[in-house]
Parts: structure tokens; C-alpha cells; sequence
């Protein structure tokens, strides 16, 4: 029996295990679920995006930033956290299924690879802006929006911890 470390760590996949775990998702018909994000500090409004999300399919599926690709996005500054300790916290989130990490400035590949029934982002996004739209048109899936919980965002986390600082 798998120890509550192994199985957290089991659930961060490479994309050749990700093809093992997708033919017998695929196999057992499961309905796949794909986001995907940064996730730097993991705050209120992350639990509640990713737990709605996971609630519309079997199995959720999470595209993580690297650590080159969330610089790029974010500035130098960031990632805060290291992809390794982002993913670790992500897969040990009892609805996630599986972190797969992305060095790509989009997971366009990693969906491609991936076929999810549902992507989801926040409703920050246009349905027909995200990346990977035409993937789940066309092969007949669903892409949809979730709100966004007001008041959080690793941003606003970061500038208090500057500010809180800056007042010592």
C-alpha cells in the first residue's frame, strides 16, 4: 500500500506516463477535465476555481508553468515557489489526478496531447480566446468559463507581503 507521500508524488506525471494514464482513462471512459496556470502561491480562490472545475468531470487534470515559462508571463521576479513545490502542492489536492509540467508559453501541446472533454479557465477568458478552443471544438468537447473568487490573486498576496515589509 502506497504511503500518503508516494501517492501525492505518484499523481505528477511526465508525458510518457501522462499516455500510459490517458489510454486507460480513455479506456475506461472516463470524462477528462484540463486547466491549467501558474499556481505560485495556492490561495482560497485557487481551491474553489480548481474544485469547480474538477466537479465536472472524473478526472482532473492540471498543466503547470514551469519555472522558465512562468517567467516569462510573470517577470523575473516570480515564480515564487519552484515548479517542483508548485506541483507537490497541487497533486497533493485530493480532486486533482494528475500535474503535468509545461515548459511551452501556452499548453496548446499539452492539450493536443491530453484530448480533454473539458477545458476550463477563469472567466477572465473568453471561451473562444482560450488556447486550445479549436482542439475541443473540433473533436466535439466543451470549453467553459468558472468566476473568478473576487479578492484573491498571488499577485495581491505578493503586494501585501512587499507592503507589510516595507512598513517594518
Amino acid at each position: 500500500m502506497m504511503k500518503p507521500f508516494e501517492i501525492i508524488h505518484s499523481k505528477i506525471l511526465s508525458t510518457d506516463n501522462l499516455q500510459r494514464m490517458l489510454a486507460y482513462w480513455h479506456f475506461k471512459e472516463m470524462k477528462i477535465v484540463f486547466t491549467n496556470g501558474c499556481f505560485d502561491i495556492l490561495h482560497a480562490g485557487h481551491i474553489e476555481y480548481l474544485a469547480k472545475a474538477a466537479s465536472e468531470g472524473d478526472i482532473m487534470i492540471i498543466g503547470l508553468n514551469s519555472d522558465i515559462s512562468v517567467r516569462k508571463l510573470k517577470g523575473n521576479h516570480r515564480p515564487i515557489n519552484d515548479e517542483n513545490a508548485r506541483a507537490l502542492i497541487m497533486a497533493s489536492l485530493n480532486f486533482v489526478s494528475a500535474v503535468v509540467i509545461f515548459n511551452e508559453d501556452t499548453p496548446y501541446n499539452l492539450i493536443q496531447l491530453i484530448q480533454p472533454d473539458i477545458l476550463i479557465k477563469g472567466s477572465d477568458y473568453k471561451p473562444e480566446d482560450i488556447v486550445g478552443y479549436n482542439i475541443l471544438k473540433a473533436k466535439g468537447g466543451e470549453v467553459k468559463t468558472i468566476d473568478l473568487v473576487p479578492g484573491y490573486s498571488t499577485t495581491s498576496i505578493e503586494q501585501k507581503i512587499f507592503k507589510s515589509l516595507s512598513e517594518k
